[in-house]
């Protein structure tokens, strides 16, 4: 029978030369033993009314991981990703991130899409003191205060309150100044988020409010609603609403012929490729949220080869063609994580949430640092404005002049046309 090999004197230096060899480098020994991927695990939404945008997110994902990949990987590791669909429905999230981290035994996690769908793994993330890079989710760690989460939206330190800043800012500005605002959204997490910021500013900028009201998630038809806001003639409507609503709201205005000075805020959904080019010419003048347009102001470095290929990949996939929403923020949290990873040259979920907390990062959607909640420090919520559309042709939408940014000053890329009415003409 052989004896089990033992290293003598020669053999435990070798040893000891390749560890210092090892340290030297910056690398961790455990670590670079081996070979193994490192996994990075997610729920995004595949199915579902959040589809639309969960396609687009993941795909950006994918695209950074083959980038980091062609590269060498993370810690000389190749990164894996393992994922599933949440449907939309966050009573899926818990099961599946129990599986990723029991089952599937990944090294890190990252958020699915949206609010709802943060809200049920905040928990999960806390008991386990993982690292959680967030992906768009509004107020999510507020009542949690938990200092290993961060979030990629732009929402800034007070996200809350930040969201409808710019909205507000801008009306202020407007001469005539509006004396009158409607706030409406749906019963749901985002809008119950949102709508607070919006009634602090319209107190803070003395407008008053004659109309602040919310409707079942479950409403279809929104003329009843828009009839309802017309009869008080407000001279802002701020709407915080999901895509369904957005679109819904913006025909029944339409419809009713609702002309307030003012018109949007809050508004999810008006960002897609999809519901821009279904609304057409009734987008002119709207000033809504959004976080990239195809803007002079906008071109980060990386963004332009971010988007070349993503549009490759979009276009035979079937999914979103443009992506300038949601992809380039879900790109850039995983490049944040990875070169977390790499500057840490470790997989300890304290030691990259450290880095992350106290390091300012340069990604394809710009310069990137996070306050003590795990939001921005500062906010960069950008409100645009729709202007000179014509018909539903998907190429306008390709290049500048139809998002005009507004806010904040440093991104301005236009003047707005005020009131709403001038421009729909």
């Amino acid at each position: 029978m052989r004896k089990p090999w033992k290293p003598g004197i020669l053999g435990w230096s070798l040893v000891g030369v390749a560890v210092v060899a090892l340290v030297l480098a910056g690398l961790d020994p455990s670590t670079a033993q081996t070979k193994n991927p490192i996994k990075i695990g997610l729920g995004m939404a595949l199915t579902g009314g959040l589809s639309a945008n969960g396609k687009p997110a993941l795909m950006a994902i994918q695209i950074w991981k083959d980038d980091v990949n062609r590269k060498g990987g993370l810690l000389g590791r190749p990164v894996e990703l393992i994922y599933y669909d949440d449907q939309t429905n966050p009573s899926t999230v818990p099961g599946i991130y129990t599986k990723l981290l029991d089952v599937d035994k990944v090294d890190f996690v990252v958020s699915g899409y949206g609010t709802n769908l943060i809200a049920p793994l905040m928990p999960i993330v806390m008991e386990r003191k993982l690292t959680l890079m967030g992906i768009l989710g509004l107020a999510n760690n507020e009542k949690y205060k938990y200092p290993n989460y961060f979030q990629i939206q732009p929402a800034g330190p007070d996200p809350e309150a930040n969201w409808a800043t710019g909205f507000f800012e801008l009306a202020a500005r407007q001469n005539p100044k509006p004396q009158t605002v409607a706030l409406v959204g749906a019963d749901a997490e985002y809008p119950r988020n949102a709508l607070p910021g919006a009634r602090e500013w319209s107190k803070k900028l003395g407008m008053k409010i004659v109309y602040d009201k919310t409707y079942p998630p479950s409403t279809v038809d929104y003329t009843p609603i828009a009839r309802a806001i017309k009869a008080v003639n407000p001279d802002v409507v701020f709407v915080a609403s999901y895509p369904p609503d957005s679109v819904g709201m913006i025909r029944a205005a339409n419809e009713v012929g609702l002309q307030p000075k003012i018109f949007g805020g809050g508004m999810v959904g008006l960002q897609y490729t999809s519901v821009m080019t279904s609304l057409g010419p009734i987008l002119n003048g709207i000033v809504n949220y959004d976080f990239w347009a195809p803007e002079p102001t906008m071109m980060f470095p990386g963004i332009k080869e971010f988007f070349a290929e993503y549009q490759k990949r979009a276009k035979e996939a079937g999914v979103d063609p443009l992506g300038y929403y949601l992809p380039p923020y879900a790109y850039a949290a995983v490049q944040i994580l990875g070169q977390a990873i790499e500057a840490t040259k470790s997989l300890d979920q304290q030691k990259v949430a450290d880095h992350i907390r106290k390091t300012e990062f340069s990604t394809i959607v710009g310069k990137v640092k996070f306050g003590q909640n795990g939001e921005w420090a500062k906010s960069r919520v950008l409100q645009v404005q729709y202007q000179g559309i014509k018909g539903t042709d998907l190429e306008q939408f390709r290049g500048p002049g139809k998002k005009i940014v507004l806010y904040p000053e440093e991104f301005k890329s236009g003047t707005m046309i005020y009131p709403y009415a001038a421009a729909r003409k």
